[in-house]
Order: C-alpha cells, then sequence, then structure tokens
C-alpha cells in the first residue's frame, strides 16, 4: 500500500466517504488509488470554489466532513472564499492539497507558493505529512478535527512523494476531548435574567437553530415571556409550518437598533453578540442597547440543544407549549417581482422538507419573515459574506441528501462566481433548482454606497456596479452546461416555473428578470 492508499482507507475508515476534487499533476497517486478505494465518492468540480462550497453544504446538512483534494497553492486560493465562509458557518472539512515532492521545493518550480502560509489564514488545523509512513496517522488526526463537537476546517498538505512512498497501512482517527459542559454560573445568570421580569432576548445560532432546540426556545419564551431571535445569516434553521419559528436581526445597523433597543439581556446560545456586518461613519459596530447585558451561555460550536434543555428546566418551562408556526394560506402571486410576490410563490411552491439555499441578497432579503409558514424546510443562509456561495452549497447539499429537493436562490453577480456549480450538478444528476434574480447590477453596493454616506454614486462609479453590458444569457449558460432552464419576469410564471421543476426531477434554472 502506498501514502495515497493509506491516505485514501483511513478516510472511508473514519466515515468520510465524499472527495468534491478539482485534481493536477501532484495528486495523480491520489487519483490513482480512488479505484482501489471501495466506498468512497469522488465528485469532480471544475473550480475549487465549488469543491469547497459543496463540501460546507455537505457538512451542513450531514454534520459529518466531506473532503477537498485541490491543486497546490493555487488551487487552495481558488477555494479559499468559501472556505472563509464554511469557517463562519462552523462547517467542518477535511482539505487534501497536493503539493510538489519534497525534494522538488528546492528548486521553485512555477507552482511553487507559500501554501503552509495561505492555509493558516482559514484552516483551524494545518500539518504537512512529512513522510508516506506517517500519512494514514496525519490524515486520522485531521479527520478527528473535521469530525470534533466544534467542527474544524482541517488541512492535510499531501507532497508527491508521500502519496507514491510505501504505507505501513490505515489508521484509526484518535479521539479528542469533548467540551459539552454547561458552565453552571452562566445557566444561573441566564436563568436569572429570564426570571427578572426584565426585557430579555434569547439570540441562537449553530445547532441551537434546529427544530428539537427551537421547541425548547419556544417553550421558555412562552413561559418567561420572552422573544428569540437569530443572527441576519445563520448557518442552517429548520423552519416552516408546524415549527417553532425564530425571528431574524435585522441585516442594516438602524433597523437592527431599533430591533434590540428594548432589551435589558442578551442570552447568546452558539453565537456571539450581534455586530454590524460593516462599519458605517457615525454608527456603532456593536448593536445591543447602551446599558444591555450579555450572557453568554453557549458559545459558537457547543451544544446549544442541552444548553436550551437546561435552561428550560431552569426557568420551569418544560411543561410549557411553544407557539407553532400556522400554515400560511396560498396565496395566488401576480403581477411585478417583489419581495410580496416571490414570497408568495415560495410558499406556495416549496416542497415539504425541501432545502432552500438562499443567497438573494437584494432580492430576497425581505421574504424570510414571510415564509414562515411555507412547508417545513430548512434554509441555509452565508455566514461569511463571501459571494459565489449558493449554487457550490446547493450542490453539496444535494449530494448529502439525495431523497430531498434542493432550492437555490442567487443573485446574478453572485452567481457568477461559481456558475460551474451547474456542470457538476447535471453530471451527478443533483435534483437542485436554481434561481436566478437577474437585476443586471450589483444592487447591494448601490444601496451601500448610500449607508456608507458616499452618496449617490456618478456614472463612471456606476459603471462598476452594472452588468448590464452584455447582459448575460443565463438560460444559454445553463444549457451549455446541460441544465434546462427558462427565463420569467412575471409572478405568475415564476410561479409556473417554479411548479414545474419541483416536479421533475434533476437540475433546474429559473432566470427571474428583475
Amino acid at each position: 500500500m502506498n501514502g495515497a492508499e493509506s491516505l485514501l482507507a483511513t478516510m472511508v475508515g473514519a466515515g468520510v466517504d465524499t472527495c468534491f476534487a478539482n485534481p493536477g499533476t501532484s495528486e495523480m497517486h491520489f487519483l490513482a488509488a480512488v479505484d482501489r478505494a471501495p466506498g468512497l465518492k469522488c465528485v469532480l468540480t471544475l473550480f475549487e470554489g465549488v469543491a469547497t462550497g459543496a463540501a460546507d453544504g455537505y457538512f451542513r446538512m450531514t454534520d459529518r466532513p466531506a473532503a477537498t483534494l485541490l491543486h497546490l497553492g493555487p488551487g487552495f486560493a481558488n477555494g479559499m472564499a468559501n472556505l472563509h465562509n464554511a469557517r463562519r458557518a462552523g462547517s467542518g472539512i477535511l482539505n487534501v492539497v497536493g503539493d510538489h515532492a519534497t525534494a522538488h521545493l528546492q528548486h521553485d518550480a512555477p507552482l511553487t507558493s507559500d501554501l503552509m502560509g495561505m492555509a493558516r489564514t482559514l484552516s483551524h488545523w494545518v500539518h504537512r505529512s512529512d513522510t508516506s509512513m506517517s500519512v494514514a496517522s496525519d490524515v486520522a488526526t485531521a479527520i478527528a478535527h473535521a469530525s470534533a463537537r466544534k467542527p474544524a476546517i482541517a488541512t492535510l498538505v499531501l507532497p508527491g512523494d508521500v502519496a507514491w512512498g510505501p504505507s505501513p497501512g490505515a489508521a484509526a482517527a484518535p479521539p479528542l476531548p469533548d467540551h459539552d459542559l454547561i458552565d453552571n454560573d452562566a445557566l444561573d445568570s441566564a436563568a436569572r435574567a429570564l426570571l427578572s421580569g426584565e426585557p430579555a432576548l434569547l439570540v441562537l445560532g449553530g445547532r441551537a437553530l434546529r427544530a428539537t432546540s427551537l421547541d425548547f426556545a419556544g417553550r421558555i419564551v412562552a413561559k418567561t415571556g420572552c422573544r428569540m431571535g437569530a443572527q441576519f445569516f445563520s448557518a442552517r434553521i429548520e423552519r416552516g409550518a408546524g415549527r417553532v419559528s425564530v425571528e431574524r436581526i435585522p441585516y442594516s445597523v438602524d433597523p437592527a437598533i431599533a430591533f434590540l433597543k428594548g432589551f435589558r439581556h442578551l442570552i447568546t446560545i452558539e453565537t456571539n453578540e450581534p455586530v454590524a456586518f460593516f462599519s458605517y461613519p457615525d454608527k456603532p459596530s456593536l448593536l445591543k442597547a447602551p446599558g444591555a447585558q450579555v450572557h453568554a451561555l453557549c458559545a459558537p460550536g457547543g451544544n446549544g440543544l442541552a444548553a436550551l434543555e437546561a435552561l428550560c428546566e431552569r426557568v420551569g418551562a418544560l411543561k410549557a407549549h411553544a407557539r407553532v408556526e400556522p400554515l400560511a394560506p396560498t396565496r395566488t402571486a401576480r403581477g411585478a417581482i417583489t419581495p410580496q410576490s416571490v414570497a408568495d410563490v415560495l410558499c406556495a411552491g416549496l416542497p415539504e422538507h425541501c432545502i432552500l439555499v438562499d443567497e438573494s441578497l437584494t432580492t430576497g432579503r425581505e421574504t424570510y419573515a414571510l415564509t414562515a409558514g411555507a412547508a417545513p424546510h430548512d434554509t441555509i443562509q452565508n455566514m461569511g459574506g463571501s459571494i459565489g456561495f449558493s449554487p457550490p452549497v446547493a450542490t453539496g447539499a444535494a449530494m448529502a441528501c439525495r431523497d430531498r429537493k434542493v432550492v437555490s436562490m442567487t443573485g446574478d453577480g453572485s452567481a457568477m462566481y461559481t456558475i460551474q456549480s451547474l456542470w457538476t450538478q447535471a453530471r451527478e444528476g443533483l435534483d437542485v433548482t436554481t434561481i436566478i434574480f437577474a437585476n443586471r447590477r450589483y444592487q447591494i453596493l448601490n444601496n451601500e454606497a448610500l449607508n456608507m454616506g458616499a452618496g449617490n454614486l456618478g456614472p463612471k462609479a456606476l459603471e462598476l456596479t452594472s452588468i448590464d453590458r452584455p447582459e448575460i444569457d443565463f438560460v444559454a449558460l445553463a444549457k451549455g452546461m446541460g441544465v434546462p432552464g427558462k427565463r420569467v419576469a412575471t409572478a405568475e410564471d415564476f410561479a409556473a416555473a417554479l411548479r414545474a421543476a419541483v416536479a421533475a426531477q434533476g437540475p433546474k434554472l429559473i432566470e427571474v428578470v428583475l
């Protein structure tokens, strides 16, 4: 057995059975070993940012890491934006990055780079295997970090000679310490705040936004009269009719301050206190009201379910009844594409238990509250803010959940970062419906110019925020990658297109012209 074979055997033995890959010459022994690794599914992507985003989507739906196979420093660099998003979401990923053979590095060949330096910027754990005899134990340690309760981005650099050299065989992943203990002092502080009679807000993130956790949170709300909210962007929320609904703290600073101003206590569970996405002139970075206390009950990556259950018991709410969201009445969407008509289309058209990956930015920002009563579904959002997120994350989610429909919403500007995702969806026959809201501009930048106090943009500046010359034909792009598409411009046509898309199997695209 060579190093690459022992690496793959270790991965499969540890349950890492999916690898999103964009290989090159230094990864040829990894590639050759794939056919001798039963139980491993390798998925080709045409851009490394698709591979890393897909691994993120896979983790969000399974709570298990997938692997990526990347090619040297430039390949890792191409995947960094979606690794950033994955890191902010708390996703576990195993990156295997091929590198030059050890003896070759001294010659400074064209693809030589500071790969370890790049990897450290977005990885919690980084290691370079120095010998084929240790590569199996190295990848086992990487998998342990990526699979921990607080998951890590784990990056293993695999030199060519380490992949082709002899190996003693697969290794088992070492156990890592579990940090699930609940701090009793933090629990007492949170309970006192909730029982004080002063206005309090549960701020939820991570796995505290799954349905079982939200049920405990809902009971606390029913018992104490507090409210609960999520950060504007969350890794995954289980929501819809029959589930406990959670508000989102607004994105923009002024509405967020208005939302939070009445609360004397913020109790954070698997998240930190709310902060502004950017710094704005004469506006605060921390959004809570002056004098408000933050009670950190459970840090990001902690056990939010256990924390909420303990808090529920501490305040005497275990027998309380959480309010669940009723099924929204079906409304026929008509006329122009607006936040309300988009919400009407989604409420009527989202199939039960679908996965909605939402990067709609400008167009879809207001639809969340309007779809609380849609059929039960999971919503995945971009916590890192680096665009080009939704198509690859939807690809990974669909790989993870072959039995569920996936709907991906994105803007035309964002879609062009990772449009190659469509090709992988077609190749793998993934049941993803991609909705692209095409306003032919980076509209969010025009809005942000006003928020920043820069005023209205002039003609030269607007040239840098518009993508209308030439207009991008997403239906043609999709067809070229094997995905059927349809262009719509009214709410009625959008509704009909979504109904048809979710009724069929395989990837589809809807371009919604605004």
